[in-house]
């Protein structure tokens, strides 16, 4: 295995940490999966297979949290499953809303490391910016999260755990009784007609989270399985969005084992700059980058590759790195989309955000080359939520400061 560092940053794999009193977490976990732990607990094939659909919708369709809840299953089965089993959340250390809308939770894993995620609401859409990894050692110079050392990769639980805790967030998981939809339980009085989904507020996700996802390949395929799967959350693939790098080699698993939209760090168009600010560059250079981005499955002109593109003053926004941008897409034969990201800044950034004028300018020569180049309305700036901005507040405020601080303000609206 190559040893990690600032190019060829891989940790060492690493198992779930075991739970203290024994139990399994079930989040994050396969119909398939659950089938195979139900029967390793003691269930026979055939009701192993049946508990692990029910218990499968329940957790990804209807949230539940609790066994119990489960009205389907027969009473005297749940607590041989709350014995065994539980259906867990990562810890909100500290969730915070931007005088946008756009929400930041600091999250804590079981075993006591913290990230982050970010839901972005939008009229037509909602979008949660899921992460992949505890940390970051891509080095990226313009990302503040690239100052992280790199922790571990996130398990497949906990990475459909920030799924599970935005949807309990926002309040959308199907209300009613599943009570006389099954045999197996008589009915409870409730009604089963009144058992409806309601309309979605989260969409879209995009894993442009912390951490490098395709550093993390096989643990972030399964959570997107079970995010896609349609007896459960049953989000589309064309609504989810994995945003690499440049890990090269990775590239076309990610689009032949998941099938999501590819978005693509860019960044700048020349080796020289390429290999400052996105250090990976130096072991896959942009050609090989996007000579895998045109071998990529699926991609066409509906199903476009997102290149994305921070501008950095004086660094990367000149007219003849739009010229260039225009002249290597179109050399690859790209169906591409351009987002342009204004730089937000963060404390001990060594780049400075574009000018307005120069990003139009820049978006312009892009646009009239017929290539789609939406600049980017920054969102979550105030909480330092925007892209590029995310590093776990862990590292700067203890607990025990963020709950005085918490405390601070509520005192402080309560004399409003």
């Amino acid at each position: 295995m190559p040893i990690p560092g600032h190019i060829d940053p891989v940790p060492v794999p690493r198992e779930v940490t075991p739970r203290a009193d024994g139990r399994l977490d079930l989040i994050g976990l396969s119909r398939a999966q659950i089938a195979t732990i139900f029967g390793e607990a003691g269930l026979d094939a055939k009701a192993a297979k049946l508990r692990a659909k029910q218990v499968f919708h329940w957790l990804y369709h209807r949230g539940v949290t609790e066994f119990d809840a489960m009205t389907d299953i027969a009473k005297t089965m749940r607590p041989w499953l709350a014995e065994r089993f539980v259906i867990g959340r990562p810890d909100v250390v500290e969730a915070q809303v931007s005088n946008d809308g756009t929400r930041k939770w600091l999250l804590r894993t079981a075993d006591n490391h913290d990230f982050e995620m970010v839901f972005i609401p939008d009229a037509t859409r909602g979008t949660l910016c899921v992460s992949s990894q505890v940390g970051c050692t891509l080095n990226c110079r313009f990302c503040h999260t690239g100052t992280m050392r790199l922790v571990r990769n996130l398990t497949p639980g906990e990475i459909v755990g920030q799924v599970m805790l935005a949807r309990d967030a926002l309040g959308e998981w199907p209300r009613g009784s599943m009570a006389g939809l099954d045999f197996d339980e008589p009915d409870d009085g409730e009604d089963a007609a009144d058992y409806t989904p309601d309309g979605r507020l989260l969409t879209n996700i995009v894993m442009m989270g912390m951490g490098e996802p395709l550093y993390n390949f096989e643990h972030v395929r399964d959570a997107l399985k079970v995010v896609m799967d349609g007896e459960g959350l049953a989000l589309s693939k064309r609504r989810i969005t994995l945003s690499t790098s440049g890990v090269v080699p990775m590239m076309a698993r990610a689009g032949e084992e998941i099938g999501v939209n590819l978005a693509v760090s860019l960044h700048a168009v020349t080796k020289d700059v390429r290999d400052e600010i996105v250090p990976i560059n130096r072991k896959f250079g942009i050609e090989e980058l996007l000579q895998a981005c045109a071998d990529y499955p699926g991609a066409s002109n509906s199903r476009r590759i997102t290149f994305e593109y921070v501008m950095l003053k004086d660094k990367n926004d000149r007219d003849s790195d739009a010229h260039e941008l225009v002249r290597l897409l179109r050399q690859y034969g790209l169906p591409a989309k351009v987002n342009l990201i204004p730089f937000n800044p963060w404390p001990g950034a060594p780049y400075e955000c574009s000018t307005p004028e120069r990003i139009r300018r820049f978006a312009k020569i892009v646009f009239d080359a017929g290539i789609s180049a939406p600049v980017r309305t920054p969102r979550g700036r105030d909480i330092d939520a925007a892209c590029g901005q995310l590093k776990t507040a862990a590292e700067r405020k203890s607990r025990a400061e963020i709950d005085r601080l918490a405390e601070e303000k509520q005192a402080a609206l309560d004399q409003v």
